[in-house]
Formats: structure tokens, sequence, C-alpha cells
């Protein structure tokens, strides 16, 4: 099962919860992609940014998961283009 996330399109962009803990601080990977974690150093949640383009998931958490997500956003996003 996919965790929660929100994807938009437009934005050609997706935000992936990965806890329920409360952000204290953002990291920046690199330009596309940001990883909020609680005070404790737990991944809340993480933002993708240009998402349509290949995204180099090394070094993120729950890889798999993220891999998925981004197949399932590529296929969704074929299909919004079409219309």
């Amino acid at each position: 099962m996919l965790p929660k996330m929100e994807i938009d399109f437009l934005a050609d962009a997706i935000y992936i919860y990965l806890s329920d803990g409360i952000i204290e601080y953002t990291k920046e990977l690199d330009e596309d992609c940001y990883i909020d974690y609680t005070s404790n150093g737990i991944p809340v949640g993480m933002e993708l940014l240009n998402v349509s383009n290949k995204i180099d998931i090394i070094g993120l958490p729950d890889q798999n998961q993220i891999k998925m997500i981004l197949n399932k956003f590529n296929e969704r996003d074929n299909e919004y283009s079409k219309t």
C-alpha cells in the first residue's frame, strides 16, 4: 500500500507523508527534494519537485515506496496529459 501523498500535476510535484510527527525543520537535499523532520530527526514527509523528470532516490528514506509512487505518478501524468 502506498503512503498518503498529495500530487499536483500542474506543479509537477508530490508531497509524501512518512509519519505523523510535527515538522521542526526541513533539509534541502537538492533543488528538487526537501525532507521535513521532527525535532528527533525522524522524517515526517518529503516534497519532490520536477517529478516528471528522473528523480534520484538514492539516499532518500523509504526508497522502494518512493519508486512505486513515482511510477504511479508517471502513469497518471501520462493519462492526465492525454485529456
